[in-house]
């Protein structure tokens, strides 16, 4: 955890818990049964109080971020009332917003400059629910989603690419579209091969080439109907040529590496490089000449 936040970086993040409701079969950050609140808490307010005031944006994320009950909507005011102009990205698995009367505390902070990153693992509850290790995860998950759209709260919806879900991803895409079409963003994320990703290798881990086909009808698709759809984490030489204008730089400074090759790459500039938290990467790596 960072002592101060800087202004260069595009990965500063308020980590407020280490605790979850969910237990992903790929989580990056393993959850802690351990109460960490109170802890983490006085460090947090030092970050926003101390944070330069043209700070663009600002993450809030564990574990889950709603696990702070009160003190949730108490850290959301502070970072309003000190940093303003700042941009708010809020990481949670929405299960906590299917309550409405939770949901209106933070609609009546309002939903000016806040953006609710969000998990949508598969369209149907049994693989959303055994990916996210969580019975009822997939049905609070929906009604939270509607819950924040009732408030007019921007989403940005995330389907992390597993061995589990890549084959449904255009049965996924379809639903998002039916279902779901209020949501702002659409990210498809690659997956960092680290924590749970490493237990539960067999079950989730696939080389991102072997996703193409249905990545590629998912993400035009939704393109074609005016949603806007991004692919985070992966580089463009693991993917179709027809889906590099969606694929973004998103891998934080902190934990972004390239193999000695990448030098050689026409798209290095452009390219999101590779998790250097990853202990495996894609076998199909290779330069754009």
């Amino acid at each position: 955890m960072r002592d101060s936040f800087d202004i260069n970086s595009n990965d500063n993040a308020l980590f407020t818990t280490a605790m979850c409701s969910n237990r992903c079969l790929m989580c990056c950050q393993p959850p802690s049964e351990k109460n960490d609140i109170e802890m983490l808490w006085g460090k947090n307010i030092k970050l926003i109080d101390t944070a330069p005031k043209e700070l663009p944006s600002i993450g809030v994320t564990g574990g889950e971020p709603t696990l702070l009950g009160g003190r949730f909507f108490e850290l959301i005011r502070h970072i309003r009332i000190t940093l303003p102009n700042t941009e708010v990205h809020i990481l949670s698995n929405g299960r906590a917003f299917s309550d409405k009367q939770f949901t209106r505390q933070l609609g009546e902070i309002g939903p000016e400059k806040i953006l609710l990153g969000i998990p949508l693992h598969s369209d149907n509850q049994l693989d959303h629910d055994f990916i996210a290790g969580a019975k009822g995860a997939y049905t609070d998950t929906l009604l939270g989603l509607y819950n924040l759209a009732r408030w007019s709260f921007d989403i940005e919806l995330r389907v992390v690419l597993t061995k589990l879900n890549y084959q449904r991803l255009p049965q996924i895409a379809h639903f998002i579209y039916r279902n779901l079409p209020f949501v702002r963003y659409i990210s498809l994320m690659g997956l960092e091969y680290t924590g749970y990703t490493i237990k539960n290798a067999e079950q989730v881990w696939i080389d991102p080439v072997d996703m193409a086909e249905p990545m590629c009808e998912a993400t035009l698709f939704l393109a074609s109907t005016g949603l806007d759809v991004s692919i985070f984490n992966l580089s463009q030489c693991v993917l179709p040529e027809r889906i590099w204008p969606f694929v973004r730089k998103s891998i934080s400074d902190w934990k972004n590496r390239f193999e000695p090759f990448c030098d050689q790459c026409r798209l290095k500039p452009d390219c999101c490089g590779l998790f250097a938290t990853s202990k495996k990467q894609s076998l199909n790596l290779h330069p754009l000449v």
